[in-house]
């Protein structure tokens, strides 16, 4: 590709994407010099005679450039569109920070397409059971691997991951899964139940051979024969032999974590809970994981109507007793009872004018209850 007529735009990008290389992962970097690259080509096309990144306009370079991106053949998915177009915005944005020349908002907010709305996909619960005795009856590492993923949600990258010492005793009966860096650059600690347990050290069992023969043999939980670890593709091509076997349609690794969300959501769960368990940085992000049908949502609502009813029950007066019917006792019951009465009626007026008359009123039935009730005691008599 010819590039000589950008060659300042082109060395100031190169240079920038050098520097940033020292903080990012080397996939963001190729990540951003492909977007780079295939802008730097639009103008090298379109728009020759710009030579350096002040000579950059929104009309009509980047708005050219956006209607290239919008006309291609096959059409571009609005996340690849978003991708170039924060690639870009960024790119901008820094050159500007490091002294070049560039004009400010040359990609705006209105630029950007909708992002599409993914359904969550989780296996329904008829294939998670298929799944789930197909694997147990295999019984081999990786089968246990797959297992391991369903039974706490992991990413397939934290599970590859995971080191022998990754389950941690948090106290009498209490077990959480250590997960390491993962895709959002944090580590977490994902509560373990028995059976969870119970497939971590199975897995421990069954690599221990392969740990032998690996360099790095008290390192990660999951090994191949040869003591190297496993990799995405090999548990992908697994776990799609593993449906078949198991007579269902296709299972995709990251379903299992679909369906770890949605089935702990379904069980009690709260969302904030869930969020941690997952590593999501916002609820926005655990809310695009869970599939909330209308059963769900009816079953939450009846819970919750219900919950409201035993909160605000207006707590009952102890009716009086027969043989207190007609004693001063039964009288002090009906003027508890009244009172009551009284004073809910004076809550809900939420009238100065009526607060004004009823006060006395309860006042006075506070000053006849006492009497009533020291007239009481005194009939009773010293013991």
């Amino acid at each position: 590709m010819n590039t000589t007529p950008l060659h300042e735009l082109d060395r100031a990008i190169q240079e920038l994407l050098r520097t940033m290389s020292a903080s990012l992962k080397p996939k963001t970097i190729v990540h951003y010099q492909s977007f780079a690259k295939a802008f730097i080509h639009y103008l090298n096309r379109d728009y020759p005679e710009v030579e350096s990144p002040g000579e950059l306009q929104r009309n009509p370079h980047i708005l050219g450039w956006l209607q290239d991106l919008a006309a291609r053949n096959p059409p571009l998915s609005n996340r690849t569109r978003l991708a170039a177009l924060y690639t870009m915005r960024h790119l901008f944005r820094d050159l500007g920070d490091n002294g070049y020349p560039i004009c400010e908002k040359l990609i705006l907010r209105q630029d950007f397409p909708p992002r599409q709305k993914c359904l969550p996909i989780p296996v329904s619960p008829e294939v998670d059971n298929l799944m789930s005795q197909e694997l147990h009856k295999t019984d081999d590492l990786l089968s246990n691997a797959i297992l391991l993923i369903r039974a706490t949600g992991m990413r397939v990258g934290e599970c590859l991951g995971l080191k022998v010492d990754s389950l941690r005793n948090m106290g009498t009966n209490q077990w959480a899964l250590h997960v390491p860096l993962g895709k959002l650059h944090n580590e977490r600690l994902v509560p373990m139940d028995e059976e969870a347990c119970r497939i971590f050290e199975r897995i421990l069992c069954l690599s221990q051979p392969a740990r032998a023969n690996s360099a790095d043999s008290g390192s990660f939980l999951l090994l191949r024969p040869n003591g190297k670890p496993f990799y995405y593709s090999l548990m992908r091509k697994y776990l799609i032999k593993s449906s078949k076997r198991a007579q269902c349609p296709p299972v995709r690794l990251h379903q299992l974590r679909h369906t770890y969300a949605t089935m702990m959501l379904r069980a009690g769960i709260s969302l904030p809970a869930l969020k941690e368990i997952l590593g999501h940085k916002d609820l926005e992000m655990t809310m695009n994981y869970v599939q909330v049908s209308q059963t769900d949502l009816q079953r939450e609502y009846h819970q919750a109507r219900q919950k409201m009813a035993r909160i605000h029950a207006v707590p009952g007066f102890a009716q009086p007793t027969i043989e207190d019917e007609g004693g001063i006792g039964g009288i002090c019951g009906r003027l508890d009872t009244i009172k009551h009465q009284l004073e809910m009626y004076r809550r809900n007026a939420n009238n100065e004018s009526t607060n004004h008359k009823i006060q006395p009123l309860l006042r006075r039935i506070a000053k006849l209850r006492s009497t009533l009730a020291t007239l009481q005691e005194s009939k009773k008599g010293p013991d």
